[in-house]
């Protein structure tokens, strides 16, 4: 009979490779920036934004008057009209600015690869769809984001920009007759800007859940930047 020329692995060499911690920097610090500043924005201006829907609850013309939603006022903000507006306006500015700084960034950098989806990623949605909703086989990840999350984050920032294109016309529609025009009228643009923050809503609302089912290191990489062993690490 052949002997065997394998050498044995120490019990401690095993327990050493199953206990080593990796880390991989994923979120650079000017992601982390824009990630907060823009929720803080979000939900100042969804707040205010209530209140100043409470003004005037109905998406027709201001007469005849048809309240069509009736928004309670412990989830609005701003005390009355003139106060939602300072803060919606003030914070919109700022909403603009960082998103604009983020989309520099991202491109200027190269990271826009990391949270953007491209055609080779589709293929992959249905199984995460698949594995979050129907239980079935989680698949490899191979990447930071999966295409599940890849196609949520492409959605988020295309809403981003609704939401600022929206805004203007409802800000402005007199200089931006041409782009209320496109959006249907005033009264529309109205519509779309409450679907749009609906959407975001949703997003956030989602985004919290995947946070909790992924545990608390995924909510740590985005304070830090650094993932702790992470999955498509070998």
């Amino acid at each position: 009979m052949a002997s065997s020329n394998s050498i044995p692995i120490p019990i401690t060499a095993v327990e050493a490779v199953k206990n080593r911690v990796q880390t991989a920097y994923e979120h650079p610090w000017a992601v982390r920036f824009c990630h907060w500043l823009n929720t803080v924005s979000l939900f100042v201006m969804a707040g205010s934004g209530l209140q100043i829907f409470r003004a005037f609850p109905s998406f027709g013309p201001k007469i005849p008057q048809r309240d069509i939603l009736h928004v309670p006022k412990s989830l609005a903000l701003g005390g009355w009209l003139g106060g939602a507006l300072q803060w919606h306006m003030t914070f919109a500015w700022i909403y603009v600015a960082t998103g604009a700084f983020y989309v520099a960034y991202q491109i200027f950098s190269g990271n826009y690869r990391q949270p953007l989806i491209v055609p080779k990623d589709l293929s992959g949605v249905w199984p995460m769809i698949r594995h979050y909703f129907f239980f079935g086989r989680k698949p490899a990840q191979t990447e930071v984001y999966n295409p599940l999350q890849k196609m949520a984050y492409t959605s988020a920032i295309v809403l981003g920009l609704l939401s600022v294109l929206t805004g203007i016309v409802l800000y402005n529609p007199v200089q931006f007759s041409l782009l209320a025009s496109l959006m249907g009228g005033f009264h529309w643009a109205r519509v779309w800007h409450f679907c749009v923050l609906c959407a975001l809503l949703l997003f956030v609302l989602g985004h919290l859940i995947m946070v909790i089912l992924h545990g608390w290191n995924n909510f740590t990489s985005m304070l830090t930047g650094w993932k702790r062993n992470p999955e498509y690490m070998p």
